[in-house]
This record gives C-alpha cells, sequence and structure tokens, in this order.
C-alpha cells in the first residue's frame, strides 16, 4: 500500500506542488551558488521573452569652458552604447523516472536527488558559459620581466584593471573588481595569504587580497590561471522554465525537469584581463 501511496503522490496534485516547491529552490540555490551570479551584469533592460535584452555603457563626460554651453547654443550631448545580449542557448534538464524507482527510493528522496542533480547541472554550464566569454573577450595580462612570485602577479593583474581609462571608464575601485583563479593558483595565494595572515582572517568562501575578492573555481577554461573584471562587465540573463511532472504515454514512467534559456555577452570588455 505504501508503495502505491507514494506513486499516487507523485502524480497528485500534492505531488505536483512538492515537485515545484523543489525546483524552486534551484532556481534560487544556482543564483546563491553560483561566482558569476555575484559578478555579472543585472542592469538590463527589454523583455527576454522576445529574444534579447541590452546593457547601455554611458560615455564619461568632461568639463568645458564657462560659456561653452550658452555660445554653442546647447550643452553636451549624453552619449550611450547599447550591448545586445541574444538569449540564444536552449537548454533542457529533462529527468524519467519509473514506477520502480519511486517505490525503491521514495518520493522525497527522489525529488530531491534529481533536484539537486538539475542544479548542478545548470550551475555548471551557466559558469563554464561565463567564464568562457570572460577568456574569449578579456585582454592577456603578462607579467613583467622576471616577475614569478605570485603575490606580485596578482598585483599586477588587478592593476591592469584598475588603471583602464578611456571613453568609458576613468579608473575602477578595487572593491568593484573580482579575481577567480583556477585551483592551483589560488592555492598558491592563498598560501601566501596564510603566511602574512598567520593562517586565519580570510574566509573560505572566497579571500581579500588588497581589497579586491579572490575566489578559486574549477570553470575557468584550460590553460587560464586566472581572470580579473570590473564586477558587471559581462551579462548573462538566464530565463528557466519549470516542466511539470507528466506521465509518459503507454508507459509507468513520469517525466520532470527544467528547460532554461540563456546569452552571455561581455558588455564591458575593456574591463577584462586574463593571466
Amino acid at each position: 500500500m505504501a508503495r502505491t501511496t507514494s506513486l499516487n503522490i507523485l502524480l497528485s496534485t500534492t505531488g505536483k506542488d512538492m515537485l515545484a516547491e523543489q525546483y524552486g529552490a534551484v532556481i534560487s540555490n544556482v543564483q546563491k551558488n553560483c561566482i558569476s551570479q555575484i559578478i555579472k551584469n543585472t542592469a538590463l533592460s527589454g523583455d527576454p521573452e522576445a529574444g534579447s535584452v541590452e546593457a547601455k555603457r554611458f560615455e564619461n563626460v568632461s568639463s568645458n569652458a564657462y560659456g561653452t554651453a550658452r555660445s554653442g547654443g546647447a550643452g553636451q550631448l549624453v552619449k550611450v552604447t547599447p550591448v545586445t545580449i541574444n538569449i540564444n542557448q536552449d537548454r533542457e534538464v529533462i529527468r524519467e523516472v519509473e514506477q520502480k524507482d519511486v517505490t525503491m527510493y521514495g518520493v522525497e528522496d527522489l525529488i530531491a536527488r534529481e533536484a539537486a542533480s538539475a542544479q548542478k547541472t545548470m550551475t555548471r554550464e551557466l559558469e563554464k558559459a561565463f567564464f568562457a566569454e570572460a577568456v574569449t573577450a578579456g585582454t592577456a595580462y603578462t607579467p613583467a620581466s622576471g616577475v614569478t612570485a605570485i603575490e606580485e602577479i596578482a598585483e599586477g593583474l588587478i592593476q591592469a584593471v584598475e588603471t583602464v581609462s578611456n571613453d568609458f571608464v576613468d579608473g575602477v575601485e578595487r572593491d568593484m573588481i573580482t579575481v577567480v583563479c583556477n585551483p592551483a593558483t589560488y592555492g598558491k595565494l592563498r598560501t601566501y595569504f596564510d603566511k602574512v595572515n598567520d593562517g586565519g582572517a580570510q574566509s573560505e568562501g572566497y579571500a581579500t587580497f588588497h581589497g579586491v575578492k579572490v575566489f578559486s573555481s574549477v570553470y575557468l577554461p584550460n590553460g587560464t590561471n586566472a581572470v580579473a573584471m570590473a564586477d558587471g562587465s559581462i551579462a548573462q540573463p538566464v530565463k528557466p522554465v519549470l516542466y511539470g511532472p507528466k506521465q509518459i504515454e503507454l508507459s509507468e514512467a513520469i517525466g520532470f525537469g527544467l528547460f532554461f534559456h540563456y546569452g552571455t555577452k561581455a558588455v564591458a570588455p575593456d574591463l577584462i584581463f586574463k593571466y
């Protein structure tokens, strides 16, 4: 009787509510656990349903001698450069379970297991796409001749971002810069932190080096030791769509899962450097 009830719960309204609740947690967890979620650009306009959104970069303005606007009959125009991010990646994580699986694992355990799996799959793909774009769009940083100490390399990489000056930027505050390292590079930098801080003073989630957030990630493309960027340099709009539990025709199997649509693009490639 218990096994029959388990299958019925999955098919009932209660079961659907439970699945929706679990997948609501999945979407929330993806946002909390991604490094990219912390630093990506979220100041986007437009309707994702239309297939694209837009980020805007405003050019800096310089001062003129008093009376310039009056003599010219107009003030300086506000110059904006729009960047379009196409939501062109259509993905899915659709799972299928048989009645036998439901009776063996129990409804709650099965849904929790599959929800965690969907979370990891979606997180992994978004992170890889984000950092692949950072490496593709970013400028290569090469340490000065003879510089081999990890703390000097890290400082030089940070300064590459900090000192950018162009029509849009006149330097970047350090609390707006993030460095993401592969585990080997982060390990070297963390060893340096431990020495100068006597093993304490740094959280395990991320470290702070000279006022800059430093993370470790396994999702940097092969051959990339680290990337440094101003927060908001890359946009990655994501639209998840839940697929509720439905019985597959002519079977006892149940299909459920998650569709997600996203796009990834550097909106400020001049503020991204890779080492």
